[in-house]
This record gives structure tokens, C-alpha cells and sequence, in this order.
């Protein structure tokens, strides 16, 4: 085999592997909000694998926009404005510990109006990066105290009825549990982005 004809062809996919703890993390990656915001929220759960075992190894991203349902991002079609809370960023970032749990400290967002003119319930948008995983996972989560929206919510509404509930975090005494099965029974829905 020539140089080149090693070299032709894509490059071969790569998992997440040993990076995610060394390059990824930072101190304050939880915290969506400076501790002490007024409204803070714990967002908390635990990733598990097909067989059930707590994924150890994990980093969960969160993307949301702020309590009035905005984004400080070029790409929101309503303009980016900066958010009315201070210290509010709409990014967090948490490892899985050794019992596989993650925790962000956020805000409730707003709904957001969807690019067809309808209004989404409030909700996150996570990623999920794990040994093993080629791709991160993207899923959603819902807050169980907004079924209104929830109803409404054309995301939701355009899944199996029986899947549903694997996007609706339930509540806890400081906020909400949302745990994250990546295969097997009660697998959490996972979108193609």
C-alpha cells in the first residue's frame, strides 16, 4: 500500500473517548445561572446504558433559551437580545459521576415560538456524549407542570403517544429529575440533528 493509498477516504469516526474529561469540563459548567439566582432550578438525573447500568463516563450539554422564552444567539429569529437575568448564559455542561448522575443549576425557560409560527412548551435541548458514542444524542426536556403546553407542543405532538413521558422530567424538591436511558425499555426519544 502506497502513502496515498492510505491516506485516500474519509477519516474514520471516533468516539468521544478519554477527551471528555480532560478538555471538555470546567468549574462552573453546571451552572446555567450563578448560584443564588432568584428562580434557580436543579435539573438532576442519572444516564443509563441499554443494560441499565449507569453510564459513568458521560457529559451532558443543555441549550435553553431564558424565562422569556429568548436567545442571546444570532440565530434566533426574533434577534439576539441579551437575557434579562444576570449572569443567565443558556449553555451548561455536567460529567456523569460514579453512580452516572449529572446536575445543572438553571432557570424554567419561556416557550418559544417554532419556525412555523406555533409556540413549543418550555423545554430544554440536551446532549448526550458517552464512550462508545460516535455521534452526541440530542433529546429534549419537558417540565411536567406545564401540560398545557405540553399538549400543544408540536415536538411532542409529533411523537408515539407511549414515548411521550420519556421527555417529561418529573419534579423534585429543588427542581426536576430527568434521567436518560440511551437504549432498552423506556429508552428516551432522541432526535436527527
Amino acid at each position: 500500500m502506497t502513502t496515498t493509498d492510505r491516506w485516500s477516504g474519509s477519516t474514520p469516526s471516533q468516539t468521544v473517548g478519554p477527551y471528555l474529561h480532560l478538555g471538555l469540563l470546567w468549574p462552573d459548567g453546571p451552572d446555567v445561572v450563578p448560584p443564588g439566582t432568584p428562580g434557580e432550578i436543579w435539573l438532576r438525573g442519572q444516564v443509563f446504558d441499554g443494560a441499565g447500568a449507569p453510564v459513568v463516563d458521560a457529559l451532558l450539554e443543555s441549550w435553553q433559551a431564558d424565562p422569556d422564552g429568548c436567545f442571546d444567539h444570532p440565530d434566533d429569529p426574533r434577534g439576539a437580545r441579551r437575557p434579562t437575568v444576570a449572569g443567565f448564559r443558556g449553555f451548561g455542561r455536567s460529567a456523569t459521576d460514579a453512580t452516572g448522575a449529572y446536575a445543572i443549576r438553571t432557570l424554567k425557560p419561556g416557550p418559544l415560538p417554532s419556525p412555523d409560527g406555533v409556540t413549543e412548551a418550555p423545554h430544554l435541548d440536551l446532549s448526550v456524549f458517552a464512550r462508545g458514542l460516535l455521534h452526541r444524542l440530542v433529546t429534549r426536556l419537558y417540565f411536567p407542570d406545564e401540560p398545557a403546553a405540553n399538549a400543544a407542543d408540536p415536538v411532542l405532538a409529533g411523537l408515539d403517544p407511549a414515548r411521550r413521558s420519556t421527555l417529561v422530567a418529573r419534579p423534585a424538591p429543588d427542581g426536576f429529575r430527568f434521567d436518560i436511558r440511551l437504549q432498552g425499555e423506556h429508552e428516551t426519544v432522541f432526535f436527527a440533528v
